[in-house]
């Protein structure tokens, strides 16, 4: 005679223990002696994880069941300096039921058309119009840091995006926060920088550690690195032309899983990405556009 219970337990699918970094897309960079856009949200199971929090717990996901993923473009940095001179919030990731929010625009504006920096995942910096706005917050909390305020002293520069590991400079140069490093691809590498500020000293914001773009001074501000989720820089002053001070756009965000280097994952329609060959008793999977389902045998 056999048990009930036992044929329960025979068809009962056992759980994959999944790791995951989910990262938002990060913001652009403010027009003008613009704040540095900030990077995008990062929520992650290993090492770090954004804002400084307790690290986010793995899921146990059923075999042969579909799990949505969305991965969040980076946001546009501003051209006009009348309508938007602030830069565009990143777009959020998402896996599961984890959502990674976008970043905040860096701050910006011309004459009496002036913005503060936005706020996101991590907050855009302030721009230094009108003796200098405050940076955004990071909001919703645990997912990144605030943008750093605009500064008219020692330089006229605007303040550095937020970065996932850190606060956006509001003194000096105006450099991003730097973001959270995790080892969830089997090394170690940084991700959600801050965007650095624009202005007219002589050095630009640096962008923070993990993709951030760097701020613009007689030059242009450089974009976020995609699949990072790093800010936009600033655009600067341009000493005279007002040609080229146009914020950059933010970083793409990505969303990387770990699991046991037994099962096998398939990334749907409308995703792309690559899963990784066993290492160390894991695989990965890092997608990096698109949105779809996965699942797992």
């Amino acid at each position: 005679m056999i048990k009930l219970g036992v044929i329960a337990a025979q068809n009962y699918p056992r759980t994959i223990t999944v790791d995951y970094l989910v990262v938002a897309g990060g913001a652009g960079g403010g027009r003008y002696n613009g704040g540095g856009g900030g990077a995008g949200g990062t929520r992650c199971t290993l090492n770090a994880t954004g804002g400084g929090g307790s690290l986010e717990s793995a899921f146990n996901l059923i075999p042969n069941t579909n799990y949505t993923i969305e991965i969040g473009a980076g946001g546009a940095g501003s051209t006009d300096s009348i309508v938007h001179p602030y830069g565009y919030n990143g777009n959020n990731s998402i896996f599961n039921t984890i959502t990674s929010t976008g970043g905040g625009g860096g701050g910006g504006g011309f004459s009496t058309t002036i913005f503060a920096g936005q706020s996101g995942g991590s907050g855009g910096g302030g721009t230094q119009q009108t003796g200098g706005t405050a940076g955004g917050s990071a909001s919703p909390s645990g997912q990144g840091y605030a943008g750093g305020n605009a500064n008219n002293s020692p330089t006229t520069q605007g303040g550095g995006g937020g970065g996932a590991g850190a606060v956006g400079a509001s003194t000096g140069s105006g450099n991003g926060g730097n973001g959270i490093a995790t080892s969830i691809t089997g090394s170690s590498v940084s991700y959600g920088g801050g965007g650095g500020a624009g202005g007219n000293s002589a050095t630009a914001g640096s962008g923070g550690t993990g993709g951030g773009g760097t701020g613009g001074t007689t030059g242009q501000p450089t974009a976020g690195t995609a699949n990072t989720g790093g800010g936009g820089g600033g655009g600067g002053a341009d000493n005279g032309g007002y040609t080229n001070n146009a914020g950059a756009a933010g970083g793409s965000g990505v969303v990387i899983l770990r699991y046991s280097d037994t099962k096998t994952i398939t990334i749907g329609a409308g995703l792309t990405g690559t899963e990784s060959a066993a290492s160390g008793g894991y695989k990965r999977a890092t997608i990096t556009a698109g949105t779809g389902n996965v699942s797992w045998a």
